[in-house]
């Protein structure tokens, strides 16, 4: 005796089509989300002025410029504070964490 194969139902063709439709779409989202997350939270270098010179072993962790001050944030906890025109330290800032 021979099992007859039954056509496929064209709703259950279209349930199975758009099930895998989801499972692709799904699996893109996340290799998007992956890519962005990776591409937003890595850490950009600084870029100082060429013409910007820092203390002898001194480290940036920040800089920041503004029409009146230029300000570097070192990795030992000091904020050199520059004159935008002559580029030479005009004030040095220790920081200090709680007491």
């Amino acid at each position: 005796m021979e099992d007859p194969i039954l056509p496929e139902p064209a709703n259950l063709r279209f349930l199975r089509r758009l099930v895998t439709l989801l499972t692709a779409t799904m699996i893109l989202g996340v290799l998007g989300i992956f890519v962005l997350l990776f591409l937003r939270l890595q850490a950009p270098s600084i870029t100082l002025p060429e013409a910007l010179t820092l203390p002898s072993g001194t480290v940036p962790a920040a800089y920041a410029q503004t029409p009146t001050v230029i300000t570097v944030v070192t990795q030992d906890n000091r904020i050199l504070v520059y004159d935008p025109t002559s580029l030479e330290i005009v004030d040095e800032i220790e920081i200090t964490f709680g007491k």
